[in-house]
């Protein structure tokens, strides 16, 4: 097993804290811990036996923290299963809205305001523009999913949008778009711009942006990323990708992590090196509020609009739809059976293995 940043916090995460005189925010240091005793022994777990050789295998419980690398491509991967009620078999694309730089300090120091802002202000700048006719002509359908770090983990808050090729009219038909072409960017970016300058400006932080700011053009990129499934799988690692994988980060020498990335303007990987400190800075950033909702949907994929999806699909002849499931259902989803790692059986749970905080009386 590779370096993990549950070791990064583990040698170094009491440092980091000192270092902040108890300044740190609760959610940062929840998240520190989660991240250290998930998968271990102080969450408690199972021990299993195999059926067919008895080998035993200890499974220790996940600290399911949305902040956590070990714990999001199993999310992932169940949050892809549940989605299958939003499938439609037409194109779909993939918007992405950044906020300018001189924007982000703002944003860092007010995180829930600034971020709901962005949604918002770029949810509805879409839809606007998908009311014209020379695009979709209609309501659109909206998957979103909130993103605040660059590759090199710096501060980069932008929304990612995965959005079907057409959309509603207002009698209720549906309004084919191009399969290559779905808006044009500058537009996009400029109703963006202006919508989420009218929201900021009924806040007490609009002085505190530069002028120029309303004046240059905001960063709106429009890609195809193919129909059905396919684009589920596509957004799927957007919707539960934290900011560093365990297999980006390469060794932790002399106080020194490296780690590596690919660079977005040559396409090349690339390596970093930062102090332990501003590693460990750099990834907290990018922790959220509590109870903030970063998965938003939108057009007639927002909850009080899914009973439209049947009709959309009859008339792409496509009416088999399955049920979407209700939050209960997304978060009980099963668990894998545990394989044996010697021969491969079924393994069976024999005994409990309580958190070390907990010991039954």
């Amino acid at each position: 097993m590779g370096l993990e940043l549950a070791e990064i916090f583990r040698r170094h995460g009491t440092a980091y804290e000192q270092q902040h005189s108890g300044q740190l925010p609760s959610q940062q240091r929840k998240a520190m811990r989660a991240i250290v005793r998930c998968r271990t022994e102080a969450l408690g777990g199972h021990i299993y036996q195999c059926t067919h050789c008895e080998e035993i295998q200890y499974s220790y419980h996940s600290c399911r923290n949305r902040h956590c690398p070990k714990c999001q491509h199993e999310n992932g991967q169940e949050w892809l299963e549940a989605q299958q009620g939003l499938l439609l078999p037409v194109p779909y694309f993939l918007l992405t809205f950044t906020l300018p730089a001189e924007i982000r300090s703002l944003a860092f120091g007010h995180q829930e305001l600034i971020y709901n802002l962005l949604f918002r202000a770029s949810a509805a700048a879409a839809q606007s523009l998908a009311q014209d006719p020379r695009f979709v002509g209609g309501q659109i359908g909206l998957i979103g999913v909130l993103h605040t770090w660059g590759r090199n983990l710096s501060y980069h808050p932008h929304v990612h949008y995965l959005v079907p090729a057409g959309g509603l009219g207002s009698d209720g038909t549906w309004k084919s778009a191009r399969k290559d072409f779905l808006f044009p960017v500058k537009a996009l970016s400029r109703l963006f711009r202006g919508k989420f300058r009218h929201a900021l400006q009924r806040t007490a932080w609009f002085d505190q942006i530069p002028t120029s700011v309303w004046r240059q053009e905001w960063v709106v990129h429009c890609q195809s990323v193919g129909s059905g499934v396919g684009a589920l799988k596509y957004l799927a690692p957007y919707i539960f990708r934290v900011a560093i994988s365990n297999n980006r980060i390469l060794k932790l020498e002399e106080d020194q992590v490296t780690f590596r990335y690919q660079a977005s303007d040559t396409g090349k990987t690339t390596r970093i090196r930062l102090s332990v400190l501003e590693f460990i800075r750099r990834f907290l950033c990018h922790v959220l509020p509590k109870g903030f909702v970063k998965i938003r949907y939108y057009g007639f994929f927002a909850a009080g609009s899914r009973h439209k999806l049947a009709a959309i699909r009859e008339q792409l002849g496509d009416p088999a739809i399955e049920p979407f499931p209700t939050e209960e259902e997304e978060i009980s989803q099963p668990r894998h059976s545990i394989a044996c790692p010697r021969c491969g059986q079924a393994m069976i749970r024999y005994q409990k293995i309580f958190p070390r905080e907990w010991e039954p009386p």
